[in-house]
């Protein structure tokens, strides 16, 4: 499908989404041809299609998180059923899809059994619509087996082309194909490492901007697929935050956080328990991530009246005592900005006395495998440092996904392993395998064509 032709159908959308909502009724247009229909009347029962997804979130051993958005009004549920017995199938709860989530709904599937494979369709107004997704619960292996082998992918910078309201010249986003490159690796997890939207000048002074924002992002074709594949999970940066750099001082940080909560299907949002943040923590077979909130709190760097940070002492000390308490062998700390990148350049964690802190911490605390998975640069690139206490911590950085690329191997970055900058629209596979005494990460970057770039690998006893 064209992309100018995609960009005008969503901008579309999201004009009738508004216009109707500030009448009081829900748009009724079932197909493209309706968009020109004058003799219609609102409020008749509308007939959903879907927009975006469904889109698989975060799934666990006895639950799944399931996201769809369609075009119209509607009560909303999903069905769902294990494998090769759909009449045993059962329903979530019925959502009320409507503009102010922009006809948008999330469903926690519940019951499931460990280790299963199940079956799940959109259901709206008593009606199944779209395609039907397969979902696979965890397995409990704990005390039982070797834990299982998985590929998750990484990758941050998805910038969509919007001609209407981008800045005049040449298309910022394109290779829109990674996504079904990404799919084709067949990956069990997808993490989106932050600007996994990009809110331009028309977007982050209404809340209905950002709506528009995330509808026309989360609707480009070549990403469904990708929706549909795996669960899908995601952290945020100043992109998908406000206007750049963004930081605690936004005034409209409320919305950022209604929007991206609205979008994902993250496990929880708010780490520590309660805190006012994104911040959450999950295991996926054996190893644990942790998403990590820069925005909410953070104060500029170039601040001259305030003490300066990007996570905060509360987000620090739940990080540092959760790594603690972790037994995973990989300990996977996602971030929007660098954090190991030695150069107090640009938003990297250089700029602030939280990065020496917190290595500090890790050191001090005999923490061992951590590996940051971090985005913003528009270029890969992977750095190491070793402690003198033995434990060693990379910094993996994986950007842009569609967004334009920079080359940043002048950057005098004292801790850069040679030989991985990528300059190109990529992502990253990482492949955890390995008997449980033994495990191993390696890390396989490819460009938006599914070739691969570089290869490294991690011992998870020598971290």
């Amino acid at each position: 499908m064209n992309n100018r032709f995609v960009n005008q159908l969503a901008y579309t959308t999201a004009l009738v989404f508004t216009l109707v909502s500030l009448a009081g009724c829900a748009p009724t247009y079932t197909t493209i041809s309706y968009l020109a229909d004058t003799t219609s009347v609102c409020c008749e029962k509308p007939t959903p299609e879907i927009i975006s997804g469904p889109m698989i979130g975060h799934v666990s051993m006895r639950s799944a998180q399931v996201w769809a958005q369609v075009d119209n009004a509607a009560d909303l549920s999903v069905s769902y059923w294990k494998e090769g017995d759909e009449e045993s199938a059962g329903y979530s709860d019925w959502k009320w899809a409507d503009s102010k989530t922009a006809f948008s709904a999330q469903f926690e599937l519940s019951g499931l059994d460990p280790g299963s494979r199940y079956s799940a369709v959109l259901v709206a107004n008593g009606e199944p619509i779209g395609d039907t997704i397969n979902i696979a619960t965890q397995v409990l292996w704990d005390y039982r087996m070797d834990p299982p082998e998985f590929k998750a992918v990484i990758g941050s910078c998805a910038f969509i082309n919007d001609s209407i309201y981008d800045r005049p010249g040449r298309g910022y986003g394109g290779e829109y194909e990674v996504f079904e490159s990404i799919v084709a690796a067949d990956p069990d997890m997808m993490l989106w490492l932050g600007d996994n939207v990009y809110l331009r000048e028309v977007d982050f002074q209404s809340y209905s901007g950002y709506l528009y924002r995330y509808t026309h992002t989360r609707a480009l074709p070549e990403m469904q697929d990708l929706l549909k594949a795996c669960p899908n999970y995601a952290i945020w940066d100043d992109h998908d935050f406000g206007p750049n750099d963004a930081d605690a001082s936004w005034v409209h940080r409320d919305w950022a956080q209604d929007a991206f909560k609205t979008f994902w299907a993250n496990p929880s949002y708010g780490a520590p328990s309660g805190a006012n943040n994104i911040a959450t923590a999950f295991r996926f077979s054996d190893v644990e991530f942790f998403l990590l909130d820069n925005r909410s709190q953070r104060i500029h760097h170039n601040n001259r009246t305030q003490d300066i940070h990007v996570l905060g002492d509360e987000q620090i000390d739940w990080l540092i005592a959760a790594l603690n308490k972790s037994r995973a062998p990989f300990k996977m700390v996602a971030v929007g900005g660098q954090f190991l990148n030695t150069v107090a350049r640009h938003e990297n964690m250089a700029n602030f006395p939280e990065r020496q802190e917190i290595i500090d911490r890790i050191e001090e605390e005999h923490i061992h495998g951590v590996v940051f998975l971090t985005g913003d640069r528009h270029c890969t690139d992977m750095s190491r440092i070793e402690l003198e206490g033995g434990a060693v911590i990379h910094d993996l950085t994986v950007s842009p996904l569609t967004s334009s690329t920079y080359d940043n191997s002048d950057e005098p970055n004292d801790l850069r392993i040679e030989g991985t900058t990528v300059p190109l629209r990529n992502f990253a596979e990482l492949n955890f395998s390995g008997p449980r005494k033994n495990r191993s990460l390696e890390i396989v970057v490819k460009d938006a064509n599914g070739v691969e770039v570089w290869t490294e690998t991690l011992i998870a006893k020598e971290l």
